[in-house]
């Protein structure tokens, strides 16, 4: 008879958990942009449609849960750029389109740069898990429109192109009149090959 197999250490969560697990963290993004990220659990409970017990199992700590809500964000920006690129007309397309979406991403995050200031030691990894999982996804977009000849940015490299995003993205959400959208949608069309 063959031996008992030993249980996992982890089990993997019921369906259910993982679900209700998504609506806290789509809840909480959404209740970041209008209030930041400093906004009541209560306000997050409420748009999730569960009590602020279900927040607090899920999220013990509120470092805990803005660190799920930006990895969480972080991931589906970088799961976009593949797709985009397998499914967009052209690279060049492919790599206007992700940069789109982390605009979307950088001018969404009221609150966070002060944040991941805080104590917090949970907080202090996100910029390195940022640039571990962005990098190499623009980098990627890059090389492609690169390759197929649509853009022509002799040495440009990935980081100096998301760093210069996110400098004209900062500051987008203290005024109005400032549109971080247009201005590294001018950046991307001047990267394109007359």
């Amino acid at each position: 008879m063959p031996a008992p197999t030993q249980p996992p250490l982890d089990p993997p969560r019921r369906k259910d958990a993982r679900r209700n697990q998504q609506t806290l963290l789509d809840a909480a993004a959404a209740v970041f942009v209008t209030s930041g990220v400093d906004a009541p659990v209560r306000e997050i409970a409420a748009r999730a449609g569960v009590g602020t017990g279900t927040v607090y199992r899920h999220f013990p700590t509120r470092a805990d849960l803005v660190v799920a809500v930006y990895r969480h964000q972080v991931d589906t920006c970088a799961e976009a750029g593949p797709a985009l690129l397998a499914d967009a007309p052209s690279p060049y397309a492919a790599l206007a389109e992700w940069t789109g979406l982390f605009v979307d991403f950088l001018v969404t995050k009221h609150g966070l740069a002060g944040a991941m200031q805080s104590d917090s030691a949970c907080l202090g990894p996100l910029h390195t898990y940022f640039l571990d999982r962005l990098l190499p996804v623009c980098a990627g977009l890059l090389d492609a429109a690169t390759v197929s000849g649509e853009i022509h940015a002799p040495g440009l490299d990935a980081y100096q192109l998301l760093r210069g995003i996110g400098n004209l993205c900062a500051g987008a959400d203290a005024d109005p009149r400032y549109d971080a959208r247009r201005l590294v949608a001018l950046l991307i069309e001047g990267l394109r090959r007359p």
